[in-house]
């Protein structure tokens, strides 16, 4: 983990409050991982607690770093006000990524919303080797406007919306149970709304394939020293900041049959 001054290269609107800012840094680029997040502190000083952002994409031999995020409150407004040149006070990398040491698989990846902001580096890590299939799904067109920025050419690629105004009407559900009928998968990998997440799992876990996803969680401190992002796993309680954001499926899904099947059982 690296406390470092970046300097914005980019900072831009890719689609209706919906940001891409791109940083220069000196260490951190070195170190991250698919999946691990950075903790950003707005600029104006009257917002004291960082900001978690997810990694979108790393250019580790340029020393760049690529966060894509969507302006929720104050915090994340101020992040949308940099310009090219200026400096933002950055902290990371941190947490628990994906595993990407992996060759020879087919890996479908799944990303709803927002929660395909840390895919762009994901599939970068995994398409070395591996054969990635990647399933993006969102409200409207709107949503999926981030896929242009993403490097896809040489992977498969499929869109769903609720509305059908990009891709196919529908889920990403949807895709992924079409998909798993006519291929043989090794691993999926997630992250978005829990719900959707829930559903990927027991899809995942019907077809006894292996699953990670990524929580989104509020966090307070980013480094475990505070109870802000715990939560109640099948495998205890847990810190989304430090033992994820990203997290094998089994300990957070409750898979096994019952009246009351859903998040950690509950």
């Amino acid at each position: 983990m690296y406390l470092e001054r970046a300097t914005v290269i980019e900072n831009r609107e890719v689609s209706s409050e919906k940001y891409l800012m791109r940083v220069k840094v000196e260490k951190s680029a070195k170190t991250s991982k698919a999946g691990q997040f950075f903790m950003l502190k707005p600029k104006n000083g009257i917002t004291i607690l960082k900001r978690p952002i997810s990694l979108h994409n790393c250019r580790k031999d340029e020393g760049v770093l690529e966060f894509y995020y969507e302006i929720k409150g104050e915090g994340t407004r101020e992040f949308s006000k940099l310009k090219e040149g200026e400096s933002i006070d950055i902290q990371g990398p941190l947490g628990t990524g994906f595993k990407t040491d992996i060759s020879n698989k087919t890996v479908v990846v799944v990303g709803g919303g927002m929660g395909i902001a840390p895919m762009g580096y994901l599939i970068d890590e995994l398409k070395r080797g591996n054969r990635v299939i990647f399933i993006a799904g969102g409200r409207d067109i709107e949503a999926l406007k981030i896929i242009d920025e993403m490097r896809l050419s040489d992977i498969e690629v499929y869109l769903r919306t609720d509305d059908g105004s990009k891709g196919e009407k529908g889920t990403v559900i949807d895709e992924l149970e079409v998909i798993l009928k006519r291929e043989r998968v090794d691993e999926i990998k997630s992250c978005g709304p829990m719900k959707m997440m829930e559903r990927v799992a027991e899809v995942a876990h019907r077809e006894r394939i292996e699953c990670e996803i990524s929580l989104e969680e509020r966090m307070a401190c980013g480094v475990k020293a505070c109870v802000g992002c715990s939560i109640k796993t099948l495998d205890g309680m847990k810190k989304v900041c430090y033992d994820g954001p990203v997290f094998n499926s089994k300990i957070i899904v409750d898979t096994t049959p019952s009246e009351n099947t859903g998040c950690c059982g509950e």
